[in-house]
């Protein structure tokens, strides 16, 4: 239940109390300031507080974006603004302190602007709504009135919301192939009652049938999971633009919603392995779509551990983006721009419509071919980028940096001798941790035999070499590469070793087991995103860190015997699978219960 608080002079015939209670709020009148102030302190402490000038002229939904939106703890427009659980006592103090008596009509006549600015100086996280084309005004004169309302009149209101649930910036094939019919469908789920998360899951599960069909190996089975590929692209557009469209915003939407992007791609590349499997292929099928998981994951590190070394700091300026905000102003590079990325809306679209023409080798073939450029050209924009950019990186930059590192207890126990010598701010971490994933791939690629004791010695000279990267603070110009580095060397030593093993399975076993350390670190990254933190040390150590992780499975490459060795691959996964999921599972779901802030991403798809 939410509490809405009508203050200020009553206007007749006014559809506001009607579109108050549309959007789920009981109604309260309050003569005065003081008795505005009882009514506030008295609303029962889990509630949501409305106050609105009785006066107030918009269109709903522009109370609804004021009054409804989950992510801020407060928020306002003119005449109207909302508080959460959280900021109550901000507003019972701002209310409790406006002035009466001779010489404060400017603050009481429109109680709501006072209580704004009170608000906003307590600092407590308000967000001014910005209507844009929609209305609202608290007119004070008749004639002001009759304008506002002839103003509401010339809006169409639902276009506006329509054009409101797409995203501002997204890809082309979204943007012009998808989005202008997916918000009807966004609507028509809002009018039948479904939440973005039933259409989130709706999407997951046309995405796992899709996997089962491209694991037929038939050519039927292709065409029908290139088209239910793009449905379940639809359906993952349609729960983004129906949570803009009814403010439907959730920290469990959020993780669903971006947990289930990954789970449905990687999930597909496994059907289409197993399908090139049924048809006659082998294994190194397996090795193709591994690859391409390895590739994107990592593509995504890059683009997580950019964003978070750049996301607070300090004159963060760079004549790189200077030039990257001019193409932009000519319209044909920012859609050329976004395509050379293959944004999932464009990733998707080639991988159904590859799959349903040609064959999954194709499939992967084309898809790292084209992942491997996109890399190539964002990572080379991002390095220019810190080059040229003076910024000072905050201690909350680095503590995300480590995090996103994921390094274990091997690597804390050989850097606490290192720590405070060296200067922060070098080129040190990313060199160190470029030569240890260098040290470890030279040998697992090049040697005779990497499933050998040689391969174990040089993994514990990675480990040190990890241990010397994130011995100090990643506060330099190009540490944010220090993450991918060592996601690169984790994920490709299992490839390798897996496909060098020859032993039948050993690919497979080795896909289950990066999709699960995988998962581990997107769970890290969403942690961090939605301010909730890194997952705790204990589940990183118990999960064995990256260094431990090679290290084990060097020793079990060494240890066992080919034929063994899959099933050892198998069992790995399963257990850190189930650690990582059961822990991940426990902490959203508890996030989603304790009222953690609601968050959505509105930024371009990966």
């Amino acid at each position: 239940m939410s509490t809405a608080i009508l203050t200020g002079p009553p206007v007749a015939g006014s559809p506001l109390e009607g579109d108050l209670r549309a959007l789920g709020f009981d109604i309260r009148t309050a003569q005065d300031p003081a008795s505005a102030a009882e009514l506030i302190a008295a609303a029962p402490a889990h509630e949501r507080i409305a106050v609105v000038d009785p006066r107030f002229v918009g269109h709903r939904h522009t109370l609804r974006l004021a009054l409804t939106d989950p992510r801020f703890p407060a928020a306002a427009v003119e005449g109207a603004l909302t508080v959460q659980p959280a900021a109550r006592a901000a507003l019972d103090r701002a209310a409790t302190r406006v002035p009466v008596g001779a010489g404060s009509a400017h603050l009481t006549d429109v109680l709501t602007g006072t209580l704004t600015d009170a608000l906003e100086r307590a600092d407590i996280g308000l967000q001014r709504i910005e209507p844009g084309s929609l209305v609202a005004a608290v007119p004070l004169t008749p004639a002001r009135r009759e304008e506002a309302q002839e103003a509401v009149a010339a809006v169409d209101e639902e276009a506006v919301r329509l054009r409101s649930a797409v995203k501002s910036r997204d890809g082309f094939f979204t943007t012009h192939c998808i989005s202008p019919y997916s918000r009807y469908l966004a609507r028509w789920c809002a009018r039948r009652g479904l939440t973005p998360n039933q259409v989130t899951t709706a999407s997951l599960l046309t995405a796992l049938i899709a996997a089962g069909c491209a694991a037929t190996g038939t050519r039927g089975g292709f065409v029908a999971a290139g088209a239910l590929l793009l449905l379940s692209f639809v359906l993952d557009c349609t729960d983004g633009q129906l949570a803009r469209y009814s403010l439907q915003y959730s920290t469990m939407g959020a993780w669903l919603d971006a947990t289930f992007d990954r789970a449905k791609e990687y999930a597909y590349y496994a059907g289409l392995a197993l399908g090139a499997a049924r048809g006659g292929g082998h294994d190194e099928v397996w090795a193709l779509a591994l690859g391409a998981m390895i590739l994107q994951t990592c593509r995504h590190v890059v683009d997580f551990s950019f964003n978070e070394a750049n996301h607070d700091a300090a004159a963060n300026t760079s004549p790189t983006a200077a030039l990257s905000d001019r193409l932009d102003s000519v319209g044909w590079t920012v859609w050329a721009r976004r395509m050379i990325v293959l944004p999932i809306g464009e990733r998707w679209a080639l991988i159904a419509v590859l799959t349903a023409c040609t064959t999954p080798r194709i499939v992967f073939s084309v898809l790292l071919i084209g992942c491997a450029l996109a890399a190539c050209y964002t990572t080379a924009g991002r390095v220019l980028r810190s080059l040229t950019r003076r910024a000072r990186r905050t201690d909350r930059a680095a503590r995300a940096l480590a995090d996103l590192a994921d390094t274990g207890a091997l690597a804390e126990l050989i850097a606490r001798p290192m720590r405070g010598r060296g200067r922060t701010g070098s080129f040190l971490a990313p060199v160190m941790a470029f030569l240890a994933a260098a040290v470890l791939l030279s040998a697992v690629i090049f040697e005779d035999d990497p499933a050998s004791w040689l391969t174990v010695g040089l993994a514990c000279c990675a480990a040190l070499l990890t241990g010397a990267a994130v011995a100090r603070p990643l506060k330099g110009v190009l540490d944010w590469l220090v993450p991918p580095f060592l996601r690169a060397a984790e994920y490709v030593t299992i490839l390798v070793l897996a496909a060098r093993s020859g032993a039948h399975g050993a690919l497979p076993a080795a896909f289950g087991l990066v999709a699960a350390v995988a998962y581990h670190h997107y769970d890290a990254v969403y942690r961090i995103r939605g301010g909730s933190g890194a997952p705790p040390r204990w589940l990183v150590r118990a999960a064995g860190g990256s260094e431990g992780r090679i290290l084990v499975v060097t020793v079990l490459a060494a240890l066992l015997t080919p034929s063994d060795f899959p099933l050892a691959l198998a069992v790995l996964a399963g257990a850190l699978g189930l650690l990582v999921l059961v822990e991940s599972i426990r902490f959203w779901v508890r996030a989603a219960k304790t009222g953690a802030p609601a968050v959505h991403d509105e930024g371009e798809p990966a």
